[in-house]
């Protein structure tokens, strides 16, 4: 399953790098002498190579339990070593997108992202998830009983407690300082059926984009930050482009991908399909304000289900939002009568944007707002799903963001702003509590244009 491919070019071929589907169908996918096998031979080359020592804690942690061994060799390294790197990966992509020069088509076959899935699947097949990191990739299992209206109050105010939250650390293994997002009394359907839409909006196609959305409002429109969606909604209104709600959707199952639970993962796509399905034939694209949600339909999941027909169709056409409407700006479809300048403007690029390889849509869609002034910061934040909240990892996830912390406080922004809802909670508990909170990029777009936020 894992032999090398040639490459048809030969070596120094100018092939470009080529992402394979998951064998999950091989029978010595889930065999752990072969998974060991290739683990082994994986981090002999990324040892020798050493290329992405400034990404995650995966490759330190690698470097750092071959550089212990009196030989320096792989063949050293005790299976716990090997379970500690996969531990450590968070499937942010950027090795396989940004750094390895083995990815394939070279002979060497390496994609370091997808064999720590191949080993978390494994570890989740013997049973050795923890309950609190299945309870965590659960989002709405989580929001349906604390977004409860008095649930969600009584619980926003325990978790501001240093007291609750020591206590509640010690018995689910959540760190006491993680920033925890705030669960909403309400969901974005129930805003949604209370809106109003903004504009008026005609359909006008373009070669790229139907000019009609349908909106994955993710398990954080549901559960957390309904805001979000409605400030997508206000802008691609604005922009005469109608928008309807998925009623009816579940997770996209990324919190799922973290833990290596194919079944759930499986069993939450088999929800979606029908609704996505259907929303394309009525016309529609597809997509969502959160980079996860688009990156998990647009491409992780035709990955893990490469035969099937119906996840390529809704991967044709989940787009990124901002990707969508400077698509549009290409044919001059995209408003630019922007009421409010953003002044300066720290923005933040999360991981699963970057992997998305369509370049910084967001940044680009801001720029146009005149007088405003952008500091673009292409690092990790550290967050990463659960890996923040989590007590044995928040403190390395706090060392990895450091960094995205510092030049934003440098840069000393009006505004400081990331695609990504768990960045912003990362990037404002780096910063201080007393810091003034952070905004999603459509937040700002919409204070620009100068729209009338909708009763919330």
């Amino acid at each position: 399953m894992d032999e090398a491919r040639p490459n048809p070019r030969g070596e120094g071929g100018l092939e470009p790098p080529k992402r394979l589907p998951l064998a999950t169908g091989d029978p010595a996918f889930f065999d752990p002498a072969a998974l060991e096998q290739e683990l082994r031979r994986t981090f002999e080359i990324c040892q020798g190579c050493r290329r992405c020592f400034n990404l995650c804690e995966a490759f330190p942690t690698l470097f750092d339990a071959v550089d212990r061994n009196p030989d320096g060799g792989i063949g050293a390294l005790r299976k716990a070593d090997l379970g500690q790197v996969v531990a450590e990966c968070y499937l942010c992509d950027l090795c396989f997108m940004t750094k390895c020069p083995y990815v394939p088509p070279h002979p060497f076959n390496l994609d370091f992202p997808h064999l720590m899935l191949r080993a978390k699947m494994q570890r989740y097949r013997d049973g050795q998830v923890p309950l609190r990191d299945r309870v965590l990739s659960g989002p709405d299992a989580i929001g349906r009983f604390f977004g409860i209206p008095i649930v969600a109050g009584t619980l926003n105010r325990l978790n501001r407690s240093p007291t609750f939250r020591r206590l509640a650390g010690r018995l689910t293994g959540i760190h006491d300082e993680a920033t925890l997002p705030p669960f909403s009394a309400h969901s974005l359907s129930w805003y949604w059926k209370r809106r109003k839409p903004q504009g008026d909006c005609t359909v006008q196609p373009t070669p790229t984009t139907r000019g009609r959305i349908a909106l994955f409002g993710t398990c954080y429109g549901r559960h957390y930050r309904p805001e979000i969606g409605l400030d997508l909604a206000r802008v691609f209104e604005h922009n005469g482009i109608p928008v309807e709600l998925v009623d009816g959707e579940v997770c996209c199952g990324m919190p799922k991908l973290e833990i290596g639970d194919r079944g759930s993962i499986g069993r939450l796509l088999e929800r979606n399909l029908p609704l996505l399905l259907d929303a394309i034939d009525r016309g529609c694209d597809l997509t969502s304000p959160i980079p996860s949600c688009v990156l998990m339909f647009s491409r992780e999941l035709p990955l893990l289900y490469p035969r099937d027909e119906r996840v390529r169709q809704v991967a044709r056409a989940f787009v990124d939002p901002f990707d969508y409407l400077m698509r549009r700006h290409a044919h001059g479809l995209l408003r630019t009568d922007f009421r409010q300048s953003l002044g300066k403007v720290a923005y933040h690029v999360p991981c699963h944007l970057r992997v998305q390889n369509i370049g910084l849509r967001t940044r680009d869609l801001l720029a146009l707002v005149p007088g405003t002034q952008l500091e673009v910061i292409e690092r990790c934040s550290g967050h990463d799903g659960t890996y923040a909240v989590r007590a044995e990892s928040h403190a390395k996830a706090v060392k990895i963001g450091r960094p995205v912390v510092r030049r934003v406080a440098e840069f000393h922004p009006d505004h400081y702003a990331s695609d990504c809802p768990m960045a912003q909670d990362q990037i404002h508990e780096g910063l201080g509590q007393d810091a003034p909170p952070p905004e999603h990029p459509f937040r700002l777009l919409a204070f620009a244009y100068g729209l009338e936020e909708d009763g919330r």
